[in-house]
């Protein structure tokens, strides 16, 4: 029994269940002792004010222990998404933190329920206030202070949680069970969730995300079908333009599928490539095949030796242009050094009177024995020049014929490509032939096929025709009665009021084989002076196949009923034809001008509980009387 000069009473609501897990076990303690719990709080009365129950239980029973919260493997998520609910949210089942469905909830000392990953990042950077408490107006020290360690896994909670029904998420998956089921089988593995494609970042269904890597997305990778190195779909044409195993076709003996890296030991060996003559260097630029390189040398002999001899004269005359024009800046410098010696000599004259005999002839010894060997010496450096000039002559020469062939090599490609071009501009011509021809075909198929279609529906109208003619036969009578079945009364009677079918015309029927031929005619919303308050009905005499062997003007008596379906009280109007009027007259068209009852029945009866009308139908009967034909 558990005693305390503060607990009073405590109150559980008729609306709260225990989410202890050990609720049982603390309820056993005391007969009047139990555990109310809400979905977010638990709470008893202790000296008149409302306080946390289960902090003071806990600490009344498990003072020294605090549960910890479960382990990161277990509560790495936040909750589970709302929409994942097969039935209605209730507030119990929501996290105070995330307002997520809870997973693996943990209760705190204040009565909230926490996911675990939520409580664990709230206490994360330290002791916080509960904020559902302060949002319910319940906060109190010390228990609404959320801390590490200060919570509980509610296992009566998460057992209730798992429990319940749950559909995916996912727009077009049709899966369904439990939570339980879907945190443990189906979440994250559902084959319609969206995913984001990490090379294009492209959103797509998970179970497309194969087809996508292998045939949508612009930044897969492929693997080269001559080299099997991988490269993006987007660098295809260039890995084309240096891939070492690309086929290529020599322009000389036409060979296929030589390797690229072959390519340049190909054209060295093969004889009918074409290279360029080996004196190009001086002018000469004909091609020709390697195994007729020697043939065009001698035959070409004097034309070669005549471009190298103008080479050679062009040399020459560079030279000798080069060659005044460093005599003349030799000459100049040699003035300078004239002019320094004057000035030197005029201040050693300036300084002593005897002395510059001495040094102006010491000078002109000086330059008589600097400048002898200048001619000597000038040749050696024109030498140096020449030769400078013949190194670069030789490099340029070096890089025409590297340039030269890159260029043929180039040119080989172009040619493949023109003729690759020719090819394809054949083939072209070829699909527009055929396709003039097919052109041609569909619209000789399209002239058959109109003519057709009209040959269908003149047969088409033919049926219908003929429908018509066995609908009428086979609703026709030859003895002066008929009854007419107008079955879908409340549609028609609305497209009557509506206008867009007022009259309606019954089969034809006949008096005797041969006999007058006739139909009715009814307006279900009225005609003339009963429109809109009464059913009125006409009779209409109908031109017939034996009109010449009749009596005219039509004579005999008409009477026209509405069928009481119970056979009690029928509506029934009777007359004898007018011989004057026009309505009884042999007809000249198919049918005469109807004639009747335009107040047949008053409107008001048919809207009434009667028995007129019975499944939306009514019948309508005309008796002809035969006497005298």
């Amino acid at each position: 029994m558990i005693t305390s000069p503060q607990v009073q009473s405590i109150e559980p609501s008729p609306l709260h269940r225990s989410v202890l897990p050990d609720a049982p076990a603390l309820s056993g303690l005391h007969p009047q002792l139990s555990l109310p719990s809400h979905s977010n709080a638990c709470s008893v009365h202790v000296s008149g004010r409302r306080r946390y129950g289960l902090v003071n239980i806990s600490r009344g029973i498990m003072a020294a222990q605090e549960p910890s919260p479960p382990s990161s493997l277990e509560g790495n998520k936040p909750g589970f998404p709302k929409k994942i609910l097969a039935n209605n949210l209730e507030d119990k089942h929501l996290c105070n933190s995330c307002q997520k469905i809870l997973r693996r909830p943990l209760q705190a000392q204040c009565g909230h329920r926490f996911c675990s990953f939520c409580f664990n990042k709230l206490v994360s950077s330290g002791p916080q206030k509960c904020s559902a408490c302060i949002k319910e107006d319940l906060f109190e020290e010390p228990t609404s202070i959320l801390k590490p360690g200060g919570a509980f896994p509610d296992n009566a909670a998460r057992r209730e949680v798992e429990a319940l029904a749950a559909v995916c998420p996912n727009e077009g998956c049709t899966w369904t069970g439990t939570v339980r089921e879907f945190e443990a089988s189906h979440e994250g593995n559902c084959d319609f969730m969206i995913i984001m494609c990490p090379s294009c970042k492209e959103l797509m269904r998970a179970n497309e995300q194969e087809r996508h890597n292998e045939r949508e997305c612009p930044e897969r990778t492929l693997n080269c079908k001559y080299c099997k190195e991988p490269f993006l779909l987007k660098n295809i044409k260039a890995h084309d333009e240096i891939c070492p195993k690309y086929p290529m076709i020599c322009e000389g003996c036409a060979k296929k599928k030589i390797p690229r890296e072959k390519y340049v030991d190909h054209i060295k060996f093969c004889s009918k490539f074409k290279t360029p003559c080996r004196f190009h260097v001086v002018g000469c630029d004909t091609s020709v095949e390697k195994e007729k390189i020697h043939d065009h040398e001698r035959q070409c002999s004097y034309e070669h030796l005549n471009l190298l001899l103008h080479f050679i004269m062009g040399i020459k005359v560079s030279l000798e242009s080069l060659q005044p024009q460093t005599l003349e800046v030799a000459s100049q410098k040699l003035q300078v050094l004239h002019q320094s010696l004057r000035e030197l000599e005029l201040k050693m004259s300036q300084l002593g009177g005897g002395g510059p005999a001495p040094v102006q002839g010491a000078c002109a010894l000086t330059l008589a024995t600097s400048f002898t060997p200048l001619p000597s010496a000038m040749g050696a450096a024109l030498e140096l020049q020449l030769q400078s000039e013949k190194t670069k002559v030789a490099e340029l020469s070096r890089r025409c014929q590297e340039l030269e062939l890159k260029v043929n090599t180039f040119e080989n490609i172009v040619c493949v490509l023109n003729r690759e071009m020719e090819r394809s501009c054949t083939t072209m011509e070829a699909y527009n032939r055929q396709h003039r021809l097919d052109q041609d075909k569909i619209e000789i198929l399209s002239n058959k096929v109109r003519q057709l279609e009209r040959t269908v529906s003149l047969r088409d109208l033919s049926i219908v025709e003929m429908e018509g003619k066995m609908r009428e036969m086979s609703a026709a009578t030859y003895d002066g009665v008929f009854i007419w079945k107008i079955s879908d009364f409340t549609k028609k009677r609305q497209d009557a009021v509506a206008g867009r079918a007022p009259a309606m015309f019954s089969p034809a029927f006949y008096t005797s084989k041969y006999g007058y031929k006739m139909c009715l005619r009814i307006y279900l919303n009225g005609d003339g002076t009963g429109r809109g308050t009464h059913l009125s009905l006409f009779f209409v005499v109908m031109r017939g196949h034996s009109d010449a062997l009749l009596k005219w003007p039509f004579n005999q008596k008409v009477t026209l009923m509405l069928l009481d379906q119970n056979n009690r009280e029928h509506i029934i109007d009777a007359f004898r034809p007018d011989i004057s009027s026009s309505s009884f007259q042999r007809p000249v068209s198919d049918m005469n001008i109807a004639s009747g009852c335009p107040l047949f029945c008053p409107l008001s009866k048919l809207d009434s509980k009667n028995s007129y009308i019975r499944d939306d139908t009514i019948f309508i009967k005309a008796i002809v009387d035969l006497t005298g034909l």
